[in-house]
């Protein structure tokens, strides 16, 4: 037996490492297993190239719980080691085996057979659960075992064993405050969380299976069962396979072993695959998308050689694709020395970017191949795209062959067919585009009839982003506005070289003005006289265009440098002199029964608009019935 003391070139490595190093405790088993793995992987490699003259047969990778001696055991059947190697792998602190590996036989493998560890520290992380670790090991070569046992302290022992099958066992003896690490289910979930597509099969315990009935069996006969190997892995995880290799019902599989708790279908889904200038393999799919923007993210697994590492992907996919769901398998992504978040590398934008170019491709395929099934899914995916749209300059120029913008009757045009449709109708008297939207059929109803009567088309744009999306057509388009069509009276939206002339006279109009600003509260509405078509409402409520939107960014992001979201709601009454109403109005001589035709003409315009509640909306009804007894 022989005994010394760890290299480590950092005075007090385990309290570092318990610490500081690994940020959650329970990513020590994620960091054993994946060391299993690299042994069974590394062993697989070596008896392809003829270098292990052994049989590689069907290894697994076993975890095993002994609550009563309090150990928790991770063996594998990989390639094992010498005493020589541990003591150059196990007690060189961050001398990397797998680092050394890929070194060793880079030109042989022409790639790095799928070797997880990077950085020789993941053995280390049993400390932060252990007060001992051990190590039984025996080597593919025709060498004794090797047994090694450490107290969490620098010193170590190490001396030969009987073991006589290849491989490794690491049995750890967990320490009094961290006894839920000898829970099954607690081992289970951990299991579950990080090794779920493990490369090599992960035995954990037993489970019983149901058997067919035999021949001739009565039915109330029980089935037979048997107690099979509890493997709790996919080895073979479908973003690992080619396109070619996969239908449909094979990626809706996936999609449910990876969201078990997600009874909706995808939309539709993309498999990424590419391995130049960097490696990266995975599966995104599009969901039914809400409004709600912030409820969506943080769905998208990122692995690194089927290890999960994390489920916050920001920096890799775009911020637009974050609320996509899926998995992102890469190699070439830095990860932080524990594995658990990125370093900043110009690698991660060359993925960004391969992303949102692969999304952008699928997307346009999809709407080429069958453009009525992309408009039905349109309302589901509109989210994303937009988003896309304002904060990817590059998905910005892509998007405009499959972004649609649907009437408020359930017609669809790209923005091109947009254009060509409404520029006769809609094109204003300084030649600029001008593209009337509605945010809400319902409570917009009127304003979308009245811009309908004149022939002009209405988008229904009802994402919460909208505001900030139409600031970026408007700057990207040259001549195109985009105006809600509540903003203004219509013939105001799209000024034409006409004009109407007043039926009543500057002294009349100045009259009826000042009684309407004395009349009606002043905090809550500006009064705007306008010469209209006789048969247009008396009175009709609108929001500049300008101070609504900016008020709608700021709430969702942006905009908040023009203080607009503290501004308490303003609207501008537009009263139409050549209405007969408007008329009567001036001519009644009694203020009694003047305020009451234009309370209760104001009132209607406020239902129009949506404005009309609570208090106000009984003294309508009231004066409503008191005006037809």
């Amino acid at each position: 037996m022989s005994t010394g003391t760890i290299n480590v070139a950092v005075e007090n490595i385990f309290p570092l490492i318990k610490k500081f190093l690994y940020s959650d405790h329970e990513i020590f088993l994620r960091e054993l297993i994946s060391n299993a793995t690299d042994a069974t992987l590394k062993l697989k490699h070596l008896t392809n190239i003829g270098e292990a003259k052994v049989e590689y047969g069907n290894p697994m990778i076993e975890v095993k719980i002994d609550k009563e001696k309090k150990q928790l055991h991770i063996i594998d059947q990989g390639i094992g080691m010498t005493k020589e190697e541990v003591e150059k792998y196990i007690n060189e602190i961050a001398f990397s085996g797998a680092e050394e590996f890929i070194e060793k036989y880079k030109d042989k493998q022409g790639e790095d057979a799928g070797i997880i560890g990077h950085f020789g520290l993941g053995f280390y992380s049993a400390f932060m659960v252990a007060d001992k670790v051990e190590i039984i090991t025996k080597s593919y070569k025709d060498e004794p075992a090797a047994h090694w046992t450490c107290d969490g302290s620098p010193n170590y022992t190490l001396e030969e064993a009987s073991k006589t099958e290849r491989g490794t066992e690491i049995i750890l003896h967990i320490s009094e405050d961290e006894t839920e690490f000898l829970e099954q289910g607690k081992i289970t979930e951990l299991l579950t969380k990080y090794n779920k597509f493990m490369p090599i099969p992960i035995k954990f315990g037993t489970k019983t299976e149901t058997l067919p009935k035999p021949e001739g069996a009565k039915e109330e006969d029980p089935s037979p069962t048997q107690e099979v190997d509890n493997i709790i892995n996919n080895p073979n995880p479908a973003w690992t396979k080619t396109p070619a290799d996969l239908e449909q019902e094979d990626y809706s599989k996936f999609y449910r072993e990876l969201y078990p708790m997600q009874f909706e279908e995808p939309l539709f889904n993309i498999h990424l695959n590419v391995d130049y200038p960097f490696n990266l393999t995975g599966i995104l799919y599009f969901p039914k998308m809400t409004n709600d923007m912030s409820v969506q993210k943080d769905k998208i697994q990122l692995y690194q050689n089927q290890v999960f590492v994390t489920d916050n992907v920001e920096g890799i996919v775009p911020e637009f694709l974050t609320m996509l769901r899926g998995v992102i398998d890469s190699p070439d992504i830095p990860l932080n020395v524990s594995r658990s978040y990125l370093q900043a590398d110009g690698a991660v934008k060359k993925i960004s970017s391969y992303i949102t170019r692969k999304v952008a491709d699928k997307l346009k395929s999809l709407f080429n191949e069958s453009r009525e099934d992309f408009e039905k899914k349109w309302d589901d995916i509109k989210i994303v795209i937009e988003y896309g749209m304002l904060t990817e300059d590059k998905f910005f120029e892509k998007a405009q062959d499959f972004t649609l913008y649907p009437t408020v009757d359930g017609t669809y045009y790209t923005f091109e067919e947009l254009r060509e449709k409404i520029k006769d109708a809609q094109t204003d008297k300084d030649e600029k585009l001008v593209v009337l939207y509605a945010s809400n059929k319902d409570e917009q109803h009127s304003y979308i009839e009245t811009a309908k009567d004149k022939g002009y088309e209405v988008l229904l744009l009802d994402s919460p982003i909208i505001a900030h999306l139409i600031q970026k057509l408007e700057s990207e388009k040259e001549n195109v506005s985009f105006v809600r069509v509540d903003g203004d009276h219509i013939d105001n939206l799209i000024k034409k070289e006409d004009t109407a002339i007043s039926k009543l006279s500057e002294e009349e109009q100045e009259t009826l003005k000042t009684f309407l600003t004395e009349t009606i509260p002043a905090d809550k509405f500006t009064v705007q006289l306008e010469a209209m078509d006789s048969g247009a409402n008396p009175f009709t409520i609108t929001e500049p265009e300008f101070m609504r939107r900016m008020k709608e960014m700021q709430q969702t992001g942006g905009g908040g440098m023009f203080g607009m979201g503290g501004f308490p709601e303003m609207y501008t009454l537009i009263v139409n002199t050549n209405n007969e109403l408007v008329g009567e109005i001036l001519t009644t001589k009694t203020t009694k029964k003047k305020e009451r035709l234009v309370n209760q003409a104001l009132d209607l315009a406020k239902l129009s608009k949506g404005l009309l509640k609570g208090e106000d909306m009984t003294k309508f009804i009231k004066r409503s019935y008191d005006m037809i007894k």
